[in-house]
């Protein structure tokens, strides 16, 4: 195995950082861990390890009155669910 003596610098919102530190926890890893396997899957895959692409405007438009929770509806059941969808 190589030496470890590059850096990696990075400016991120503190909360972000944060939240993402916790859950990292969880799953037993570090901060350092998580890059290098992020890392590792860039050069694995060639590219990002996952699909990025802009949303159209409907997808956009549902994600903008998700984080609002505009129009949600919520149930006690799902027969309720069920229901409501007329299934």
């Amino acid at each position: 195995m190589s030496k470890k003596t590059a850096t990696v610098r990075a400016r991120i919102e503190p909360g972000l950082k944060k939240e993402t530190e916790r859950i990292l926890d969880q799953l037993g890893l570090n901060t350092t861990e998580a890059i290098r396997i992020f890392f590792k899957q860039i050069k694995l895959q060639r590219g990002l390890p996952f699909e990025m692409k802009i949303p159209n405007e409907t997808t956009h438009q549902a994600i903008i009155e998700a984080k609002e929770r505009k129009d949600v509806k919520e149930f006690e059941a799902i027969e309720e669910l069920f229901e409501d969808l007329d299934i």
